[in-house]
């Protein structure tokens, strides 16, 4: 909008003026400590008011409200914005001398994003703004410093396209470099006023060649199309996937901030940098940043050129480095927080351009939470507040070393479990076991385009597991998460070729033997061979931090554990239970998959129930180790649930080797093995195995099932208790969806716990309850407590049956329904509190009807997810189960959810 539009409209503002005001000057907004002002001016508006009220050496500006961006989104923008950024303009000209990129000494600006929650790079920025062919010569006589003027000028120009006009980066650089090559010099400020003439010149060819237009040369254009913006970079694909991560709402908006320009690369005396109050990786509380002279802004994190740290500003101009470390200690002790700050010094002259509460890592906030506990700045309750429990991974899981180390991501899939894993590439379980056991491998990858439960062994032996397909819960990412296991899950991106044993992407081929590096935490897949930090979980921050924590949660916590090994792991991280054991996980050791199998393949009674015999004292075994390790504390133990068929080999697997069979020993007698042991693979093919004979319907089919594991469970529990412990048992029958299935299934485990016990005896208590798993378990849930005593909610399939997705074909559309906002988040990872979520609240309340003393629970995946778990304290479970490596998560978000309610508000540390 030009001056001659905006003039009138400015003599109008008094008639046409909204109830909103839109733009506010810096100060005027009185943001305070509270960061009320934040949902209106952004935290870094909010900031900025704050420091200029504050006294502190802020270049003035204005900050046009979020209310804007969201009138920008709705496609309605109010006249009364242009009116009143006028107006502000206006302002900050007779403030500073100067008009926006007119007369002698030009008044330049830079237009910078700001929304509530900080979102570090998400959005855009312009600096330099006002320069035009006639503004940058009148900035070179001014500053009598025509390099610095024409590289200022190329900046805007390149900022202003990449941003605004959408001209890629990439056309612009390759100008830059070009000259730069004509010029051989190497860095760029080694660039004359000459060449960088040459460079604007080529800049703005390339604009009109873009655009069919020039380059704007109205400073009231460049604001008005620069505001414009970043109000749409709110909606960029990297800031939408920033705020799903976060779950910040898409609606909040972003403020812009336009702020009178100081100049880092004005001269030798000049520079720009960015730092914390304390380190943002360890916690230390040491002064941590990174600068250079001669420089703006965007130099310092683009990597161009290499960085000092901030401490080397000490010995370069003491003055401004102690002034600068005042500031930020006070605006530390003001915030009561660490604090990322920018800062620039134009002449020797130091300018605060930005303060905001610091990202930091999970190390570094449990530390820097106590430290301000012991310095008096926040209280216990405070502290809670300052770690987001996501990050206590890091106390649990080893982290790839990075820093010096030249990364390339060869591509991105799910983080399905956390940590850190470098290996060697095996493309089989079988062959995972042999480089193990030989120690011909150091470290193991095993890569599959998916795992079954037959890889369990490779798995077991492997430090990380790559796939090429599957998503959050997916065999592979439960199996590992329970294992402690790193591991990437869905990565579309590689193309495993299982028969060529090769891992094909972005150009690379990979072999066995071939080493990468897996981030489980981020989901990515590095090439080569990086180093590992190994996992803290004594860390004796981390124990008084929770120390301080766990008295505050009403809600237990429990971990899935199907081997006593994972439930050691678990007691370390803190478990109060084992929620979920799967017993299906026991049968797949070589030592019984075997025997598994011969009951599959009986076909009658008889022949099951021998192999079952078989099997019965390897579970008693297995479950005796597991009341040893959780002492006296809850173990439940589900029953059989998965479709028989996950235990014999795959028909294809079968039908290749039978042919090579028949072709090469056609008289073998593992031919008529292999045979029969088709027939029955096909026999017991499903068309949806999930919803076929599985659970409870196993149970019910051939009761001998539920009869062997029964006994198993309970003749560990007396043996155990006979030998001084104190085992705690509760038998979960799955995937009930009405009473007469459980009525079924408890008369049969009660009626074994009899035989036992008159058998041993000696008796144990025992409890018999469900996992809800159904939507029709859930509308009948006060029938079905009239015959269990305990609930616990398996939110996978809940969710899976609720929604009507397979879990395991969810990547197929998920990212389009995320990108879309069908879905705020995978429903799998975090709980649909407004479908599913109404279903567990409904279930808890109609068995509670039933049963008063219901004890309740939750083990899907959602139990290691803190808005899952928080929405479980509030209705009331008793507990929640989730992955040994979850365990921390859960106990602070469990924590944080019953602080919450003592307060009656929302906390986020975003």
């Amino acid at each position: 909008m030009t001056q001659a539009v905006l003039e009138p409209a400015l003599a109008e503002a008094g008639k046409t003026a909204s109830a909103t005001k839109y733009v506010y000057f810096f100060g005027d907004g009185h943001a305070d400590g509270n960061g009320k002002m934040k949902d209106v001016l952004g935290g870094k508006g909010a900031g900025l008011a704050e420091m200029t009220n504050a006294g502190l050496p802020v270049p003035p500006g204005f900050t046009i409200q979020t209310e804007a961006c969201r009138e920008y989104m709705r496609g309605a923008l109010s006249p009364q914005i242009d009116i009143e950024m006028l107006a502000a303009l206006e302002k900050l000209e007779k403030l500073q001398g100067q008009k926006l990129g007119a007369g002698e000494n030009p008044l330049l600006v830079s237009v910078r994003s700001g929304a509530k929650f900080s979102m570090p790079g998400m959005m855009d920025t312009i600096l330099n703004l006002g320069l035009n062919d006639k503004a940058v010569e009148a900035l070179a006589k001014r500053s009598n410093n025509p390099r610095f003027a024409y590289d200022s000028y190329r900046r805007l120009i390149q900022m202003f396209g990449d941003v605004v006009l959408d001209i890629p980066k990439k056309q612009f650089e390759h100008i830059f470099d070009g000259v730069k090559a004509a010029e051989k010099v190497k860095f760029d400020y080694e660039l004359q006023p000459d060449a960088l003439k040459k460079i604007i010149a080529e800049y703005e060819k390339l604009v009109k060649k873009e655009t069919g237009k020039d380059f704007p040369q109205d400073p009231l254009d460049q604001l008005t199309a620069a505001r414009d913006a970043v109000f749409r970079s709110w909606q960029n694909e990297r800031a939408k996937t920033y705020r799903r991560i976060n779950r910040i709402d898409d609606w909040l908006g972003t403020a812009v901030n336009v702020q009178a320009m100081v100049f880092g690369n004005l001269g030798e005396n000049s520079g720009t940098g960015v730092g914390f109050t304390r380190n943002p990786a360890t916690g230390e509380h040491a002064f941590f940043g990174e600068y250079l002279m001669n420089a703006q802004g965007e130099d310092v994190v683009s990597g161009v050129r290499t960085p000092l740290s901030i401490s080397e500003l000490e010995r370069a101009n003491r003055k401004v480095y102690q002034q600068l470390k005042d500031i930020t200690g006070k605006m530390e002790k003001h915030y009561r927080d660490m604090q990322d700050f920018e800062f620039t010094i134009q002449d020797g002259k130091l300018y605060m351009l930005q303060t905001r509460n610091g990202k930091r890592t999970g190390l570094a906030a449990v530390r820097v939470a106590i430290d301000m506990v012991n310095e008096g700045l926040i209280t216990k309750d405070e502290a809670i507040f300052r770690v987001e429990p996501n990050q206590l991974y890091d106390f649990l899981v080893p982290r790839l070393v990075e820093k010096g180390e030249k990364i390339e991501v060869l591509a991105t899939g799910l983080p399905a479990s956390p940590g850190a894993a470098v290996g060697q590439i095996v493309f089989t379980a079988e062959e995972a076991v042999k480089h193990h056991a030989n120690g011909s491998y150091k470290s193991i990858i095993l890569v599959r385009g998916e795992t079954t439960p037959e890889d369990i062994a490779g798995m077991e032996v492997a430090d990380g597991i790559l796939t090429s397909r599957g998503g959050m819960t997916s065999h592979a990412a439960v199996v590992t998460r329970g294992m402690g296991k790193c591991c990437v899950a869905g990565a579309g991106d590689c193309v495993v070729d299982e028969a060529k044993k090769e891992l094909r992407v972005k150009g690379h081929t990979y072999k066995p033997g071939d080493w990468i590096s897996l981030d489980g935490t981020t989901g990515r897949v590095i090439a080569g061979k990086l180093k590992t930090l190994d996992a803290q979980p004594d860390d004796p921050d981390l124990v008084k931090f929770m120390g301080w924590a766990d008295p505050l949660r009403r809600l237990r916590i429990r971990a899935n554990a199907d081997i006593p090994r994972d439930a050691k792991q678990a007691r370390t991280f803190g478990a109060e239970g084992i929620g979920l054991c799967r017993t299906e996980h026991m049968f797949f050791a070589e030592d019984r998959i075997e025997h598994m199998r011969a009951m599959i393949l009986a076909s009658n009674e008889k022949d099951r129930r021998a192999a079952l015999k078989k099997l019965l004292p390897m579970q008693r075994a297995d479950f005796v180790g597991l009341y040893k390790a959780m002492e006296s504390l809850p173990v439940t133990i589900r029953l059989l649930d998965p479709p028989l068929h996950e235990f014999l080999p795959k028909r294809e697997d079968l039908l290749v080797q039978i042919a090579r069979l028949e072709e090469s020993k056609p008289k073998s007698p593992k031919l008529k093995e292999l045979r029969t042991l088709l027939a029955r693979v096909e026999e017991l093919h499903e068309m949806n195995p999930m919803l076929g004979l599985r659970g409870c319907r196993l149970g019910i089919t051939f009761p001998e099932i539920t009869e062997m594991q029964a006994r198993a469970i309970l003749e560990a529990a007396v043996q155990v208790k006979a030998k001084g412990g104190d085992p705690h048992v509760e038998i979960m029958i799955p995937l009930i969806g009405s009473i007469e299935e459980m009525r079924n299934q408890t008369a049969i485990v009660r009626r074994i716990a009899e035989e036992v016990f008159k058998e041993k005896g000696a008796k144990v208590e025992y409890m018999v309850g469900t996992m809800i798993e159904l939507p029709r378990a859930a509308l009948t849930a006060d029938q079905i407590a009239e015959e269990a005593e305990f609930f616990s909610f398996g939110t996978n399939d809940l969710t899976q049956t609720t929604f009507g997705i397979s879990r395991d074909d969810i990547n197929n559309f998920l990212p389009a329904y995320l990108k879309l906002g069908i879905f705020k988040q995978d429903p799998f990872a975090t709980l649909d509190q407004a479908g599913v979520g109404q279903l567990v609240k409904m279930a808890v309340e109609k068995g509670r009807g039933t049963r008063p003393t219901l004890k309740v629970g939750i083990c899907g995946e959602h139990g290691g997810d803190p808005e899952s778990v928080k929405f479980c304290h509030r209705i009331g479970l008793n507990y929640v189960s989730c992955s040994p490596f979850r365990l921390l998560t859960a106990r602070l978000a469990a924590a944080q959810a019953a602080l919450e309610e003592k307060q009656g508000e929302v906390h986020t540390n975003k």
